[in-house]
């Protein structure tokens, strides 16, 4: 498939330049290092540069952005969100998305990682819809309250500026279609010194249900005058990204859900932001050799039992749409040694192709929509600037 291209000029989030203008959204449990090390090489292939050509102040191929990290925790020494926080010597630039909902973990987090020269970029987390984030105040819910958003904002910003480190921020369109909050809240963040936004264009109620609002990107577009705005929600192809921009006049894409199982959807991008046709679908054969290589980058990150217990969840989404069979199926969702996923792989018949039909199969979360549980007088308070009680103490992750 090839789509006509847009005129594209240079993403520049502060000082690091992102070429094509292309994020791996953060996803819990997802984008570890070894799943952006596969994005990474795909990304690279299409945009014609080496794997590991990246810098501090530039992201060949796109961003990458690590899984979300809780401030407090990063803070306190958790041993688990060290590992979360760690990036492989080869990667460049390092991105890392934060969570936090009082401004002196957030400000004190990034201190941290700016003294300890751990990041080249953070992104910060005012989207997640789950209801353990927002029944106490955190995610999606810090937008109603826009004191303690610019707090929040500020705080990361006043801490990570000196460095020369850019802060962007990822937000929903709002609660539900009754309390829109994404124009605001662009707002505040460009008034406070981010470096870019990113607006998942569905709101909370909605979790990952129904289509994005594309046409709320373009008015945020529009409503936020000095910095990029990203658009997120609803590219599952190459020419998607290149409607996206063209439709709404974002300054770049941020991919979630679909590249679940399909790395290979970040040298679509590349290519079809560069006016390239985009390749067909992997036949399955190729489909298995990238989770055979993905078993194997979780097991040498995380030891191969944990690493198989990860590779679970991606088997399904690699395979969905190919014929293989439900017990096949079944069996390489429970793999438990890289041994036993070599000999259920060798099982498949790697010439068959994924149909036409398949290609749109959405991976990952699609429930919704959930009505969206907030504090008690959480709307009647949107003018208090203190933190949420708690808020940070119910997150897993981090």
């Amino acid at each position: 498939m090839t789509a006509p291209a847009v005129a594209l000029a240079p993403l520049r989030i502060g000082p690091l330049t992102v070429s094509p203008p292309v994020v791996l959204a953060p996803m819990a449990g997802v984008t570890n290092a070894p799943f952006r090390r596969l994005c990474r090489r795909y990304a690279a292939e299409g945009a014609r540069v080496a794997p590991d050509g990246g810098s501090a102040r530039r992201a060949e191929g796109g961003l990458f952005v690590s899984e979300m990290v809780m401030a407090r925790a990063l803070i306190e020494g958790s041993d688990r969100t060290g590992r979360m926080a760690a990036f492989p010597p080869d990667e460049m630039p390092r991105s890392m998305q934060l969570y936090g909902t009082n401004p002196a973990d957030v400000g004190g987090a990034v201190r941290q990682l700016v003294a300890e020269g751990a990041v080249d970029q953070i992104d910060l987390n005012f989207g997640c819809p789950a209801a353990k984030v927002t029944r106490k105040g955190g995610g999606a819910a810090i937008p109603v309250h826009p004191r303690l958003l610019a707090s929040i904002i500020g705080a990361a910003v006043a801490a990570a500026s000196p460095a020369g480190i850019p802060v962007t921020v990822k937000f929903r369109l709002g609660i539900d279609a009754t309390l829109s909050t994404h124009l605001a809240t662009g707002r505040i963040a460009e008034d406070e010194g981010a470096a870019a936004v990113a607006l998942h264009a569905r709101t909370a109620e909605q979790h990952y249900a129904g289509a994005a609002d594309w046409s709320a990107i373009a008015a945020l577009k529009d409503h936020v005058r000095t910095i990029p705005v990203l658009g997120n929600g609803d590219i599952l192809s190459g020419a998607d990204a290149v409607r996206m921009m063209a439709e709404t006049g974002c300054d770049g894409v941020v991919i979630g859900r679909g590249c679940l199982g399909r790395p290979w959807l970040f040298r679509d991008l590349a290519d079809a932001l560069a006016g390239r046709p985009e390749q067909p679908a992997p036949l399955l054969g190729e489909a298995a050799s990238v989770l055979r290589e993905h078993g194997r980058l979780l097991a040498g990150w995380f030891g191969e039992p944990k690493g198989c217990r990860e590779l679970r969840k991606h088997t399904a989404w690699y395979l969905k749409g190919y014929p293989v069979g439900h017990d096949l199926r079944r069996r390489l969702g429970m793999v438990s040694s890289l041994a036993e996923l070599d000999d259920l792989l060798a099982r498949l018949d790697p010439s068959q192709p994924l149909p036409a039909e398949a290609e749109r199969l959405v991976r990952g979360h699609t429930n919704g929509p959930r009505r969206v549980v907030l504090p008690a007088h959480w709307l009647d308070t949107i003018e208090d600037p203190t933190p949420p009680a708690g808020a940070d103490d119910l997150v897993s992750g981090g």
